[in-house]
């Protein structure tokens, strides 16, 4: 229901098409559509002045508020959109409105507090994201002079703040890896240990095969990319993740500095072909350049 309720929300909240959902939710836009009429139907049933719920009812949606901004914020920073990159104004928007459910007793948790950790700590980087044409850039290639500082302290502060009382979410775990990206004075120097500590700790909290894969890179940067295709090593990918861009561009990568230039090829081909963007496809381009067309 949550997920049911999450599209819905997208659509008439945040004024995201189908195709945008579909996209976030890693699923059909067919199933989108489905997931609209059962969300309709089921908030026709629900109670929506806030004067007519209770305690209890306020905390069973929350986490459902908390994944929409999380969603909103995801979309601001790497945008579906054919023609904007990164859209500041949906993470703007996602920011003003996690800190007024943190300021809300309904939403004054320790996962509000690390969501917005996270959104800061991201904002942080936003304008060294993009080149002079807008194009994206790696993390390795951002200008760290550029990073936001004042907001990089405002997200530690939020994750200091969350770290108050027994409570571990996912939110905490991104926020610990976005930390450490922040406080790296160089991609080299990042810590990544701890980013994979991070990552193993997101998968054993919020399974997902997109957790797995993201450990896979930060091994590969901590240990190296034979170690990093270790972890994938007899892994079949789920179907909303094998077609997706990513899984091919992590294993055309990973494939490409080990010197496996024929399975670095074929990944590449398919993470071309599947890239949602034209600035993914640029980004994908420069990066993952190998033996010519494969």
């Amino acid at each position: 229901m949550i997920n049911t309720l999450t599209a819905e929300s997208r659509r008439t909240l945040c004024g995201f098409d189908i195709r945008e959902i579909a996209l976030r939710l890693f699923t059909s836009e067919a199933n989108v559509y489905k997931r609209l009429g059962r969300a309709r139907s089921r908030l026709r049933e629900l109670p929506l002045r806030p004067e007519e719920l209770t305690g209890e009812q306020y905390s069973s949606r929350l986490p459902a508020v908390q994944k929409i901004l999380y969603l909103l914020f995801t979309e601001g920073y790497l945008s579906s959109h054919s023609e904007l990159a990164i859209r500041r104004e949906l993470c703007d928007e996602a920011i003003r409105l996690a800190t007024i459910l943190a300021e809300h007793p309904a939403g004054q948790v320790p996962e509000t507090f690390a969501l917005l950790a996270l959104m800061h700590l991201h904002a942080a980087r936003m304008t060294a994201r993009q080149d002079s044409s807008g194009g994206l850039l790696l993390l390795e290639e951002q200008d760290r002079e550029l990073w936001d500082q004042q907001r990089i302290q405002i997200g530690l502060e939020w994750l200091a703040r969350s770290s108050q009382g027994d409570r571990f979410s996912r939110y905490h775990a991104e926020a610990g890896i976005a930390a450490e990206h922040c406080l790296a004075h160089s991609f080299q120097e990042t810590r990544w240990d701890r980013v994979v500590e991070c990552y193993a700790l997101l998968e054993r909290i919020a399974p997902s095969a997109i957790h797995k894969l993201n450990r896979a890179v930060a091994v590969a940067e901590w240990q190296g990319p034979a170690e990093g295709l270790a972890v994938l090593d007899g892994f079949e990918p789920p179907t909303w993740l094998a077609g997706s861009y990513i899984w091919a561009a992590v294993l055309a990568d990973l494939h490409r500095r080990c010197g496996n230039v024929d399975s670095a090829n074929r990944y590449r081909d398919i993470a071309f072909k599947s890239a949602p963007t034209p600035a993914v496809k640029e980004l994908l381009q420069r990066r993952l350049q190998i033996g010519g067309p494969g």
